[in-house]
């Protein structure tokens, strides 16, 4: 009877789950492509368009603001209105924003499509992940579905660099972005044959004030850490100090309204806190890690853009395998062990790679380190997730899938902030004691790596500690 039932209720809304979660999930691939490819494709862009190195950083950052500003927003909405339907505008818009950004001719084009791209994506991201959750109800089912989820995502961030020089090399740097367009046309088409019409939207009341004070307070603060190394001190100061007020305005705010945006409730659900503590500190640790392998393969081992992608795919390759693997291991010693083994496991890698020299053999220096940072890597994306979604009730998935989306872009936001200072206190403290600049550069990426290997183990202890407080 039980079985019959679990079958009816996962045929509610789609007929072939597992083929609506690998269009789901490319969706998702895209969201995170467009967050690493650009960096390959920003010499050429600044070349053709006749940008600064200053002016070229906005391209990223045009991107990042908007969509760590609308995540929760997004989420929110798509448990009101439909999550199908607001994946749907997140994906058009998305198509839109990126066939603007190839036939750009200017800065301000191109920054308003990629503002155009980011924005699309916080709607699309929380929608896809909440349709996942909805889709896959059984905690064993849940898990392979993330074991998914995870490979795709691991895929656009360890693809971006190496489709980038290859794009770029060859079609030149509008080709990045056009790329988006025939693999977002085929989820638009796929996705309404697969997942159903959304029920008639929630009886819920678009919190307005707290929309606005949230959006503005995260794109203020993520612009404040992102643009840290990029502008004057005393904007990243006023940024900072506008971002945190609003953030603040906005809990009284959610505290007294009746359909708050964000009904702090949620985090009485000890598994909800526990997942996004940790995505907090693995966002960090991720951007630290790819920031720095980059600039240590091409600027200290002078690998070219496209040797630099090559070089990942044992990492790429690696982390594959172990989000395909990892909810095996879930289903066995549970989420949070799962977790917190990755999470260490990721940390390992990390601290080892931090010692690789300025003359370093790929084969003998960096080939190990990198498969145990895709291991525990893969591990940890797959298990903050399932963590961070797990017992949320059905009319907040939405809402959970913006959250832990958040957590991930503020993480990344404030870690790489902290990272680049303390890479180059390093660097500069050892030039200043007569070191060379190759020799200074590689001291200073490994303090990236060590620092990331601290948040990745700040983050294991957080699990840990929340779990045993609340149980």
């Amino acid at each position: 009877m039980s079985v019959v039932q679990s079958k009816k209720n996962t045929n509610q809304r789609s007929q072939n789950r597992w083929l609506a979660l690998v269009f789901l999930a490319l969706a998702q691939f895209l969201v995170i492509l467009d967050s690493s490819i650009v960096n390959i494709a920003l010499p050429s862009i600044g070349h053709d368009l006749i940008l600064s190195t200053d002016t070229l950083t906005w391209v990223i950052m045009a991107y990042i603001v908007p969509m760590g500003g609308l995540l929760l927003l997004g989420g929110r909405l798509a448990d009101r209105f439909g999550h199908r339907r607001i994946f749907m505008i997140g994906v058009i818009g998305f198509i839109i924003g990126s066939t603007a950004a190839g036939m750009s001719s200017s800065i301000e084009w191109l920054l308003a499509s990629r503002a155009i791209q980011g924005a699309s994506a916080g709607f699309l991201a929380p929608s896809a992940l909440a349709l996942v959750t909805l889709l896959f109800t059984k905690p064993n089912e849940r898990a392979k579905a993330l074991g998914i989820w995870g490979i795709v995502a691991g895929l656009g961030s360890g693809v971006g660099v190496l489709l980038g020089g290859i794009l770029t090399s060859l079609l030149g740097w509008s080709a990045i972005f056009f790329i988006n367009v025939p693999i977002g046309v085929l989820v638009i088409a796929a996705i309404p044959r697969l997942i159903t019409k959304d029920s008639i939207s929630q009886n819920m009341k678009t919190d307005v004030l707290g929309a606005v004070t949230v959006t503005a307070g995260l794109g203020a603060l993520v612009t404040a850490l992102s643009a840290a190394n990029q502008v004057e001190l005393t904007t990243i100061l006023s940024l900072a100090v506008i971002g945190l007020a609003l953030l603040i305005s906005f809990i009284f705010i959610e505290k007294r309204t009746k359909e708050p945006l964000l009904p702090f409730s949620i985090f009485q659900n000890a598994s909800v806190t526990r997942g996004n503590l940790a995505m907090l500190l693995l966002g960090g640790a991720t951007i630290g890690l790819f920031f720095g392998i980059s600039v240590y393969m091409q600027n200290v081992l002078q690998y070219d853009a496209l040797a630099t992608g090559l070089a990942q795919l044992p990492l790429v390759g690696a982390l594959i395998v172990s989000a395909g693997m990892i909810p095996v291991v879930m289903n066995r010693i549970g989420t949070e062990r799962s977790l917190v083994g990755s999470l260490f496991l990721f940390a390992a890698g990390l601290i080892w790679l931090s010692f690789a020299p300025s003359n370093a053999s790929f084969a003998i220096h960096l080939l190990g380190p990198t498969i145990v940072l895709g291991i525990g890597l893969g591990g940890s994306l797959v298990a903050t997730t399932a963590l961070a979604i797990t017992g949320v009730a059905k009319r907040e998935e939405g809402l959970a899938g913006g959250l832990v989306n958040s957590s991930q872009q503020l993480g990344g936001a404030v870690g790489i902030t902290i990272l680049v200072v303390l890479s180059a206190i390093r660097t500069e403290t050892l030039t200043s004691s007569g070191h060379n600049t190759v020799d200074a550069l590689t001291g200073g990426l490994s303090w990236v790596f060590i620092g990331a290997a601290v948040f990745a183990i700040i983050g294991a202890l957080l699990v840990t500690f929340v779990q045993r407080k609340n149980n």
